[in-house]
């Protein structure tokens, strides 16, 4: 029973894998390709294309760590383990800032609000998005160093090397559990506040149509809704990742049990696969050139007929 649960998971966590791959994929294509023509990229499209380059780096460091925990652990306990792990948290750190800069960069493009902060921030929302970048990658450099001494020092002891280092080892582990729950758990509380204010701006809004006399359905309004849908969803496949994320990492000796690690991973991998699929749904850019990719296989065969 259990090979078969195996068996389905591993069907099921490398479909996630492939659509995770060609949505970035097509995302960093698509806009790299227009890069080229055109010497100058938006805001929006620069934190596109890097996100979907840190999410296929995230993907195959989650492919790797997986295929080496289940089908050959051996590899776990050496250095294999701190690189795919250094690999994965540098690309889980900027995954998740730039989607988070992703919902600050909607909000103050889309939001309407009088206060001078916001029309400042408004004003500015390149150097807003550049300089919260810039900021975390200062703990993203103290959160992989820590790491990768706890990683090098459980290492040693599993290797037998233990006199004296039993206290040291759980005070970096600590350490670094605990960098790690903020280090994920700030950017879902930045991404988490900016959806009330898109509804409360979006409420202002409609009151201001209704006094004018206009309707409820004008381009404004369904800018507002469309990225209201966007932001939700992210949040839902957020939230669910931080929740596996933090679970898995404070309760890991539950990982030990095969049925809780394969669920940890399927919620894991549907994250940077899924809301990748959504922002192509997002963005007409990314819709159009979707849809031209599907009908090539059928242009191709009326080709060959």
């Amino acid at each position: 029973m259990i090979m078969f649960i195996s068996n389905i998971v591993s069907i099921l966590l490398m479909t996630e894998f492939v659509l995770g791959n060609f949505a970035n994929g097509l995302i960093a294509l698509v806009n790299c390709n227009d890069w080229i023509k055109r010497p100058k990229i938006s805001l929006a499209d620069g934190i596109l294309t890097a996100l979907a380059f840190c999410r296929i780096v995230m993907l195959w460091a989650m492919l790797i760590s997986w295929y080496v925990i289940v089908y050959n652990p051996t590899l776990y306990n050496s250095k294999v383990k701190i690189i795919v792990h250094v690999a994965w948290t540098v690309s889980n750190h900027f995954s998740n800032w730039l989607a988070t800069s992703l919902s600050i960069f909607y909000l103050l493009k889309i939001a309407n609000f009088s206060s001078l902060i916001f029309l400042h921030l408004k004003w500015r929302v390149k150097s807003v998005v550049l300089m919260m970048m810039l900021g975390t990658s200062l703990f993203l450099f103290f959160q992989v160093a820590v790491l990768s001494i706890d990683e090098a020092v459980q290492t040693n002891e599993y290797e037998g090397n233990t006199t004296q280092k039993t206290k040291l080892s759980d005070i970096l582990h600590l350490l670094n559990v605990t960098l790690f729950t903020l280090t994920n758990f700030i950017p879902f509380t930045m991404s988490l506040t900016s959806f009330p204010l898109l509804i409360f701006s979006l409420c202002k809004h409609l009151r201001k149509m209704q006094l004018n006399g206009k309707g409820s359905q004008d381009p404004s309004t369904k800018v507002h809704i469309k990225v209201m849908q966007t932001v939700i969803s992210f949040l839902f496949l957020f939230a669910i990742y931080i929740l596996a994320l933090i679970l898995s990492v404070w309760n890991s000796n539950e990982l030990q049990k095969e049925p809780v690690r394969m669920l940890y991973d399927v919620l894991l991998i549907m994250y940077p696969s899924i809301h990748s699929c959504i922002l192509i749904w997002g963005n007409r850019k990314l819709t159009q050139a979707f849809m031209s990719f599907l009908w090539q296989p059928r242009c191709w065969l009326k080709e060959r007929k």
